[in-house]
């Protein structure tokens, strides 16, 4: 079995998802949490010098989807063939975009310019994707994708957390079958054993 590392600061964020695929196919990790104070000198030694970063048998790589999209399939839990792991990209890729969406209001410096932002993000933005969403997931089982568990269950799981934080709401109160989802892959006995031991954190 190959020896995977985490790399990422102890934080939920970007690092969840790959840290809960890699608990949901029990797949043992080192979990490695760097301080801001450590990361400077960490640095110039990452790909792109950024994180997070998956480390395989000493060997790092970086970009979020496509390490978590590697995982999956260490885990099994993509398509049977192109077009299932097309349906479940489309839907990853949509989480992503309304994460970006997310970030790049909550992140902005301006108050003024925030404050009109955020009328947008919270009228429009957040309830044109995840009424979307709740509708794909209500259309596959309580799944964001061919009616059963895949990496985008988990994506979004992992993600959540940090988009809660982000918009300083709970998302998903409005959203059974988001919460669903949510709670499907909480339940995997896996990736509750992760969430008992990991570090508490504020995002």
């Amino acid at each position: 079995m190959p020896e995977y590392k985490v790399w990422y600061f102890n934080v939920k964020a970007l690092g969840e998802p790959l840290r809960f695929l890699l608990s949901y196919g029990g797949l043992p990790f080192e979990d490695i949490r760097v301080t801001r104070e450590e990361w400077p000198a960490l640095k110039p030694s990452m790909p792109m010098g950024q994180m997070p970063i998956l480390e395989v048998d000493g060997k790092r790589v970086h970009q979020s989807l496509a390490m978590c999209r590697y995982l999956a399939k260490q885990v099994g839990l993509v398509g049977a063939d192109a077009w299932e792991d097309l349906q479940i990209d489309t839907v990853v890729d949509t989480v992503n975009d309304f994460r970006l969406k997310v970030a790049i209001v909550a992140y902005e410096p301006d108050d003024v310019v925030k404050e009109k932002k955020l009328i947008t993000l919270n009228n429009e933005v957040i309830p044109f994707y995840l009424s979307k969403l709740n509708v794909i997931a209500k259309e596959n089982n309580d799944h964001l994708a061919l009616g059963r568990a895949t990496w985008a269950d988990v994506y979004f799981a992992g993600i959540l957390d940090y988009l809660n934080y982000l918009t300083k709401k709970d998302l998903l109160s409005d959203y059974e079958h988001l919460r669903n989802v949510v709670t499907g892959v909480l339940g995997n006995e896996n990736v509750a054993a992760y969430i008992r031991k990991r570090p508490i954190t504020e995002v």
